[in-house]
């Protein structure tokens, strides 16, 4: 099991940041104890129990799997967790908006994988260096459960050329796999325990495989960026500022739910999901995905 990096009071040393910018990513950082971890995982299950069988406009895992934090209290305080935010700010600097926050999960035994692929390459935002996900481990994530493999250096590309699977087995929301051969010697297995994270850059090659214990692997994962960034693509997407200032304006902002699923954090939902939709989903060859 690799070793956590040590944080000075919380916070990314500059020999850290600057191995992020090399590498394109940094684990294992621990942001909070393990048992803190473990009761937003109870908490994410209790949420799960409730709401699985309710009559929702949509189904809870399309919620659970995409802009959480706009229908779900525990997905926007995770995403504007100051012990989060305290490293993220050694990559993005003070200005820190919270673009997404997704819960990911694997069940125990199954064959599903995240097919190697660049985060950038359908969310119109353009070949940028102000975007990063943090993504943390509310359970193990280990090889045998299907951690991340990441690609070192591979975020010193360009936005590579992909190709649409739609495989039942992939994750994604197109089964977007990079065009390119990537040997398996060249994938850093991303192990990371409950209550670390690790960082990657928005241009990182990463995937993962199956989960093959009897544990469920989930994270919640949020894609942070700088306000100076904006959407290329679309007609308009959306960002909530966590720190810092936004001298920009280049995102509309909603309100934190008050409570999970609320009629207007619903509607909100719905707005955000159309618009991002159009951006994400362009040009694929079929209808489908996290936004069907």
């Amino acid at each position: 099991m690799p070793q956590p990096l040590p944080l000075a009071n919380g916070r990314l040393s500059a020999a850290q940041s600057d191995q992020y910018r090399a590498d394109g990513y940094l684990f294992p950082l621990p942001v909070m104890p393990a048992h803190d971890a473990q009761a937003l995982r109870a908490e994410l299950e209790a949420l799960e129990a409730e709401w699985l069988d309710s009559d929702l406009p949509l189904p809870f895992g399309t919620y659970k799997r995409v802009n959480a934090h706009c229908v779900m209290p525990l997905a926007w305080r995770i995403g504007h967790d100051r012990r989060i935010l305290d490293v993220v700010e050694g990559v993005l600097g003070p200005d820190i908006m919270v673009y997404s926050v997704e819960f990911f999960i694997k069940e125990p035994n199954t064959r599903h994988i995240v097919s190697m692929h660049q985060d950038l390459t359908y969310w119109g935002l353009g070949e940028i260096d102000g975007l990063v996900t943090a993504w943390l481990a509310l359970s193990p994530a280990t090889p045998a459960s299907g951690c991340m493999d990441f690609v070192r250096g591979s975020h010193k590309n360009p936005i590579l050329p992909h190709d649409d699977t739609f495989s039942e087995d992939n994750l994604l929301s197109r089964g977007q796999e990079v065009r390119v051969d990537v040997a398996e010697a060249d994938k850093v297995p991303i192990e990371i325990h409950p209550g670390q994270i690790s960082l990657h850059h928005g241009l990182m090659i990463h995937g993962s495989g199956p989960n093959t214990t009897d544990d469920r692997r989930i994270a919640a994962v949020v894609r942070y960026c700088t306000p100076a960034i904006k959407q290329q693509v679309g007609a308009r997407d959306y960002a909530v500022l966590a720190r810092g200032q936004d001298r920009f304006g280049h995102f509309e902002g909603f309100e934190a739910p008050q409570a999970p699923f609320t009629p207007t954090a619903l509607a909100t939902y719905d707005e955000i999901r159309r618009a991002q939709a159009a951006t994400m989903m362009r040009g694929a060859e079929k209808e489908g995905g996290l936004y069907a």
